[in-house]
């Protein structure tokens, strides 16, 4: 008996074969780059990525050698970004991302009919221009015949599963990323639609994670080698995915997803203080775990560490690849076992809380011709997770008490990174023993919507593994403590001079 789990990123795609106590059987990854069309956008070629999904996939069961014994498939994926799909599920589009800056100019007047207070009340979100709704307006209104002739769209998790053979169906939480799900009635607003004037049949039906929503079609079984009809299970967000798949399910605990998007997503149960929440920039959003829910501090800095290694060491990952090898290892090896001598405010990309920047401007602080590779790479480590610590320090006002962290995703494989988190934190950090938490967590959910765990205590219970745990230094704690001091003076300073020059460099391009 196995499962078949497949995570949807922003820049790759996992799919992975589980046995049911969890035994990685097979697992397959690809990669695809984002595609900016023009200057601050960014988007997927959703063609091109179904594709490479779909090999994945075959490649995976093939070497898996258990294909015919694969009792459920369920994908986890990226929050926001949706696909247009037609009714005979052709691809009529690219896919725009959360960091695309097509739709902010709708946010103003959006905020103005809806205050904060007022949708997060309804969604257990704040206006913001990384969700969906502002990238459907902006559709609706620029590209009117796609909107028109689309069936649905859909985040990839449904997107995945309706080309699987599926019926249009999405989970509450990647639902919520649209910012047009009712969080209390766990179906589409009516109000938050008329808002934007997005029609409802636009968008598929809602549903909990975890629910059998279809089953392999007859071509696309043949094609990947699994059995027709085997069930096609309702995923999650891949962040609580990752949640499920290290065993992230009770209140008081909370992941640290250590990859493209650096996020620290706490569990609880009790509803929040909904004016610090706001005032943090901080959403409610449904676990998928029935009768959890999750917040997200984000921030998309984690792309910061593809573009050291792809900038500093192109030739070592060239060579690395050819041999079958990972340079992360060697070049994690060379971070300094001292505090970095820089100051790095991340700013690669637009950011997540508090503030949600929305043009990317990176500095540094601290270059010298004394400077090492090493030395850079350990303060875009430390500058990822001091950014997130803006949020984090806040929790508590919220009454959201975090005791333990778990750390995953491919940054968490580095000793040196998990430290350092757990020094900033001042809170242990452990580490799953699991690689791939989300295809795991998405497996999970394939073997809770087919009943081969009764219930998701017990399938965590089955199959989540960790391994060491990382206590703060507390000489370190106290160091980052006055750093962090510093990185905030740094950020109210540099943030100015930051618009300032974006700005500069918009007028130049468009002269």
């Amino acid at each position: 008996m196995s499962l078949l789990g497949i995570d949807v990123g922003t820049t790759g795609c996992k799919s992975a074969v589980f046995s049911a106590d969890g035994s990685l059987l097979a697992l397959r990854y690809v990669e695809y780059d984002i595609q900016r069309p023009q200057p601050r956008t960014a988007e997927l070629d959703s063609q091109s990525v179904w594709a490479k999904i779909h090999t994945v996939i075959r490649e995976a069961v093939a070497a898996s050698a258990v294909g015919r014994d694969i009792r459920a498939v369920a994908v986890a994926s990226m929050g926001e970004n949706m696909v247009p799909v037609s009714r005979d599920r052709s691809i009529l589009g690219p896919s725009i991302l959360n960091v695309d800056c097509r739709g902010e100019e709708y946010l103003a007047d959006l905020e103005s009919r809806l205050p904060n207070a007022r949708l997060y009340g309804l969604n257990g979100n704040v206006w913001g221009n990384q969700y969906s709704l502002p990238k459907l307006m902006w559709i609706r209104q620029y590209q009117p015949e796609l909107y028109e002739k689309t069936y649905k769209f859909l985040h990839w998790s449904s997107f995945v599963t309706f080309m699987l053979g599926g019926e249009p169906m999405i989970d509450y939480s990647l639902a919520n990323r649209s910012l047009l799900l009712d969080i209390h009635r766990e179906d589409w607003s009516d109000e938050l639609l008329q808002l934007g004037g997005i029609d409802r049949e636009k968008l598929p039906a809602t549903v909990a994670s975890g629910v059998q929503v279809g089953s392999v079609g007859a071509r696309q079984a043949e094609e990947l080698g699994i059995p027709a009809g085997t069930p096609l299970v309702s995923g999650a967000h891949d962040q609580c995915a990752n949640q499920l798949g290290c065993g992230v399910i009770e209140d008081g605990m909370a992941m640290y997803g250590m990859g493209t998007f650096p996020t620290i997503a706490p569990v609880f149960c009790a509803s929040p203080s909904a004016d610090v929440m706001i005032g943090t920039g901080l959403n409610t959003e449904h676990h998928a775990v029935p009768g959890r829910f999750v917040s997200f501090i984000f921030h998309m800095g984690g792309s910061a560490v593809k573009w050291y290694r792809d900038t500093f060491a192109a030739e070592e990952h060239r060579r690395a690849q050819d041999a079958g090898d990972d340079v992360y290892p060697r070049l994690f090896g060379e971070m300094p076992a001292a505090q970095a001598p820089l100051l790095l405010l991340p700013r690669f990309a637009p950011m997540g809380p508090p503030d949600f920047e929305a043009d990317a401007c990176a500095a540094m602080l601290g270059l010298s011709l004394e400077t090492r590779r090493g030395d850079v790479l350990k303060a875009i480590v430390e500058g990822n997770t001091l950014a997130l610590n803006l949020s984090v320090e806040r929790l508590p006002q919220a009454g959201i008490n975090v005791d333990s962290f778990r750390a995953v995703g491919g940054g968490s494989r580095s000793d040196g990174a998990v430290q350092i988190a757990a020094d900033i934190f001042g809170r242990p950090m452990t580490r799953s023993l699991v690689g791939e938490t989300g295809a795991l967590g998405a497996a999970l959910l394939a073997g809770v919507g087919c009943r081969v765990y009764r219930d998701f205590r017990e399938a965590v219970t089955a199959t989540v593994q960790i391994g060491d745990t990382f206590e703060p230094n507390p000489g370190h704690h106290a160091r980052y403590q006055e750093v962090f001091a510093l990185y905030k003076e740094f950020r109210s300073l540099v943030q100015p001079l930051s618009d300032k020059w974006n700005a500069l460099q918009r007028r130049l391009n468009e002269a």
